[in-house]
């Protein structure tokens, strides 16, 4: 191969270490039209496979774009009968619209193209013994559902020895797929490789080697360097026709229809104009039926006799126009020939070819699926059999290729005649569209459509507009316009009639909901509450237990929390004794019912709801409401210490997130997602603050709750990252001013925490004092264990700073025992981590080696390795001469391990109960934690045991 050998020898270094640490997972070969992008990309393969890679290569196409996962379809294609297993099947079956679609039994409904995706990546490693290498050709055209599978490739590589390989053009690439390669460059796992024009010296080296040299200057200046251009060049030149295109000038200036070069296209017509009728009868259906162009559809397109059809493309192989491929199937020998032949064909000569394609493929039982291409393009007026097949295929498409199924649905109602009596039919196949919009990450041209319905709907058709005004709310929710659903909301509300009982509580609940993103609950307090008396009156229990859940997500978001405790206990008492069927039309209220749970730190009712939930929501193809379940179990995940499990589900949030095409509900998930990898990963890691910085540009300053947790996780990162000030700025920001005026109530103790340590590190005293005092009388307010907590380490934090280690010690170790009691064993170890060097330096060496390994033990079976890191960085410290812990010592907690000191040193049950201010009954309770934990039978045989190890009196 000429003129691209410093692209190959960096793709030569790649292959040799792909999947080492730090390498690229992704080469993105770009450059314009013709330039040898494919050409590249057939070197790369051919290398690869000489090195032992398999190779899977794909080609997206430009009359396909509107086929599902046509371009990995193409790609798996190559994967051999040793790769055949369960996992491949049914990743094929899902991207060619087999599997059944949601409602008739299907597990999974719109989510179902998220599974999708990381089932693909899991696999892809096991494809290749020793390394795989997809290379996807034409990557612009892909379609949206494969363009997606390439974004979540760049964000979640597969493991091992998998290289990505894509070609594309960089003008013609959709935007949303120039950022997802943008964003992986920056971050380290894309490497891009502009392609040049090629030197004259190079081009005539390579391509005319047998032209005069004269002309072959000539033949350069007109090509550019384009290689694909100057081969049609010297073509011409060697048949002895007329060249087109030879004066010196920017070709590319000139554009026919089919996107080529003037030049270029002139060229290959003249290639083309030489063909026999029959030929270029061929030719023709090649290009028009894709990858269906088989000799035996072939003969059907044209109506050609077989004989006349293999002599016709026998001949058209001998002239290089037609090549055959896998399967029997034939194309043409470039796309852009492929798309100079469609655009040239005669209206009506396309429309019958596909419209032959199409019966042809029925007579064969072709699903809805893979005939909706051929009847879409054959469509020339109204045809009712023509529109059930495209809507039966929209339906099938839903749930993996959003924006293909609303492509179909808008082709439909583009030929439906807009009439009264299709009102209502017209009317559901909007509401359909734009569903299939909004989860596709079209927002507005979903609310667009929704917004033209709920106008034309007028008094004629009042359910179809309430409908039409609760979908676009939630749309409008999701673009950030909560103060438009809400007026929205209010006017539905307010017609007269007025809607049923069971919208009108629909309705009501999309208002509070509203109101919480706007941080303004109390403002729609009595709606929620009047919520909660329809749909009791009416008999309506799902909607009266979806009310009182957000009743107590509300109250819980202002720091009611014993208002919000009462609702919740209701709630959960309706909800939990209704069936899934029952609750599947308000699946919300699961969401809010495991997010209130979730603010009242009861952490085991929040994650049996939000796995029903979840279940509900897939099942039933509720993808809006999947984003808000899986933060809320990324979140209980963290705080309970299962930190791996945290980071897959804030990534599932964020997928979505991503696909919805909503910047503030990517700016909610990624704040989430900031905090767990905080946490998941390495001392001195980066990844959390970028996630942070990209949260806050998502969500931006808006007032909201989403902004308002973006800016706060961002502080958090900062400060873990050693910039107190940036740590203080963010969030004070989120908060609104110093005070955190406009911050919930319910999550003020812990920014307040940051701050007070942020402000100490920045060496601001005043500042921390009274930060950690504002803390206390939040903490003490909200009468949450977990708030507690943080404001005591807050307490600790500014006790440690005058000098005061007994102090801090204490409050540490009282934050620690809060901590237990509501099960955040994460933030229980992060006390134990601040604690033990402390308690090191009072003397009590073998207290405080006993905390680190109770807190290491935590860290580490929970994956927190930022808390491993720190454990580890004040070992030295707190080892010093200190005693083995045996083993089952560590499993006791900080007060566990003070009881049981204190029984070595003979105290009483009772002594003890005054000594540490409990009640005699606790310290029994705790007495038999500690017999059980430390497997000894008695209380002498623990004092025993506390002695040998240095932990009994005198201790």
């Amino acid at each position: 191969m000429v003129g691209r050998s410093s692209e190959l020898a960096r793709l030569d270094a790649l292959l040799a270490g792909a999947g080492l640490a730090g390498a690229p997972d992704v080469v993105d070969i770009v450059g314009e039209p013709g330039i040898g992008k494919s050409r590249l990309l057939d070197e790369v393969c051919t290398r690869a496979r000489g090195a032992g890679f398999t190779v899977l290569r794909g080609r997206a196409t430009e009359y396909e774009q509107h086929v599902p996962y046509q371009l990995f379809t193409d790609a798996l294609a190559d994967a051999g009968p040793q790769d055949a297993g369960p996992a491949l099947a049914e990743a094929r079956a899902v991207m060619q619209g087999i599997r059944k679609v949601p409602g008739d039994g299907s597990p999974d409904g719109p989510s179902a193209r998220f599974g999708l995706h990381r089932e693909i990546a899991a696999f892809l490693p096991h494809l290749g013994g020793q390394g795989l290498v997809l290379a996807l050709d034409d990557l612009h055209w892909a379609d949206p559902a494969s363009r997606e599978l390439v974004d979540h490739l760049i964000r979640h590589p597969a493991r091992g020895r998998v290289l990505l390989v894509t070609a594309r053009r960089i003008r013609q690439t959709p935007t949303s797929l120039t950022a997802a390669l943008t964003r992986g460059a920056v971050g380290g796992t894309v490497l891009q490789l502009a392609l040049e024009p090629l030197s004259e010296q190079e081009s005539v080296l390579a391509l005319a080697p047998d032209v005069p040299e004269d002309r072959a200057r000539q033949l350069h200046a007109a090509s550019e360097g384009n290689p694909l251009y100057l081969f049609a060049l010297v073509h011409a030149y060697r048949a002895g026709g007329p060249a087109q295109g030879l004066v010196p000038g920017p070709h590319g200036d000139a554009v026919d229809p089919a996107g080529l070069p003037a030049g270029l296209a002139a060229l290959l017509l003249d290639e083309l104009a030489t063909l026999t009728g029959s030929q270029r009868r061929l030719v023709e259906a090649v290009a028009a039926l894709g990858d269906h162009a088989t000799s035996a559809m072939l003969t059907v397109a044209t109506g050609l006799s077989p004989e006349d059809v293999d002599d016709g493309t026998g001949g058209l192989v001998v002239r290089d126009l037609l090549r055959a491929g896998p399967g029997g199937r034939w194309a043409l020998r470039h796309p852009l020939l492929r798309a100079l032949v469609y655009e040239g064909m005669a209206p009506r000569w396309r429309a019958e070819v596909h419209r032959r394609a199409a019966r042809e493929l029925a007579r064969g039982g072709a699903a809805a699926t893979e005939r909706a291409r051929h009847v879409e393009r054959s469509l020339t007026g109204w045809d009712p059999e023509a529109a059930e097949v495209l809507t039966e295929a929209a339906a099938r498409f839903a749930s993996t290729a959003p924006a293909t199924a609303a492509h179909l649905l808008g082709v439909v109602l583009g030929h439906m005649p807009d009439t009264p009596d299709r009102f209502r039919q017209r009317g559901e196949l909007v509401l359909a569209r734009a569903r299939a919009l909004g989860v596709s990450g079209n927002l507005r041209e979903s609310r667009d459509l929704l917004h033209t319905l709920i106008e034309t709907s007028g008094k004629d058709h009042p359910e179809l507009r309430t409908r039409a005004v609760a979908q676009c709310a939630v749309t409008e929710r999701h673009l950030g316009h909560s103060p438009e659903a809400t007026a929205l909301l209010r006017r539905e509300l307010s017609h007269d009639p007025g809607p049923s009982p069971a919208q009108a509580v629909s309705l009501q609940l999309a208002l509070g909901m509203s109101a919480l993103l706007t941080a303004s609950y109390p403002e729609a307090r009595e709606d929620v509450v009047r919520a909660v008396a329809v749909a009791r009156a009416d008999g309506h229990a799902t909607g009266e237990a979806a009310a009182l859940a957000l009743a107590s997500l509300g109250e819980a978001y202002e720091g009611e929390t014993e208002t919000a405790a009462r609702f919740a206990d209701a709630a959960g008492s309706l909800t939990d004794a209704l069936t899934d069927p029952g609750l599947a039309d308000l699946c919300e209220a699961l969401v809010w019912l495991a997010w209130a749970e979730t603010l009242l730190e009861r952490y085991g009712d929040a994650e049996r709801h939000l796995t029903r939930g979840l279940h509900i929501a897939r099942r039933t193809g509720q993808l809006h409401v999947l984003p808000h379940l899986l933060t809320s179990r990324a979140f209980i995940h963290l705080t309970t210490c299962r930190l791996p499990s945290a980071l897959e589900a804030a990534e599932e949030a964020e997928s979505i997130a991503r696909a919805a095409g909503s910047d503030e509900l990517l700016g909610f998930t990624l704040a989430i997602k900031t905090l767990v990898l905080l946490l998941i990963r390495p001392l001195g890691d980066g990844s959390a603050l970028s996630t942070g910085e990209e949260a806050v540009a998502a969500a931006g300053r808006s007032r909201g709750w989403w902004s308002s947790l973006a800016w706060c996780m961002l502080g958090h990162a900062a400060f873990v990252s050693g910039d107190p000030h940036r740590a203080q700025e963010a969030i004070t920001t989120a908060g609104g001013g110093p005070g955190l005026p406009l911050l919930q109530p319910s999550i003020r103790p812990g920014q307040l925490d940051t701050l007070a340590a942020a402000a100490l590190a920045a060496g601001d005293v005043d500042a921390a004092g009274r930060w950690v005092a504002q803390a206390v009388r939040e903490a003490g307010r909200l009468g949450l264990d977990g708030q507690r907590a943080a404001a005591l380490r807050g307490q600790a934090t500014l006790a440690e700073h005058r000098g005061e280690t007994a102090r801090a010690v204490q409050l540490l170790d009282a934050a620690a025992q809060q901590y237990v009691r509501c099960g955040q064993s994460l933030w229980e170890a992060y006390s134990l981590l601040r604690a033990a060097p402390l308690v090191q330096r009072t003397g009590q060496g073998a207290r405080a080696a006993a905390m680190w390994h109770r807190a290491h033990r935590i860290a580490a079976g929970g994956g927190a390795r930022l808390l491993v890191d720190l454990a580890e960085l004040i070992r030295p410290q707190v080892m010093q001469e200190a005693p083995a812990v045996p083993a089952q010592l560590a499993e006791l907690t900080a007060r566990e391990l003070e009881v049981a000191g204190l029984v070595a040193r003979g105290l009483s049950n009772q002594d003890i109960a005054a000594r540490l201010h409990l009640s005699r009954r606790t310290v029994e309770t705790h007495l038999s934690a500690i017999y059980r934990k430390a497997s000894v039978p008695s209380r002498a045989a623990l004092a025993g045991l506390m002695t040998r190890v240095g932990l009994g009196a005198g201790t």
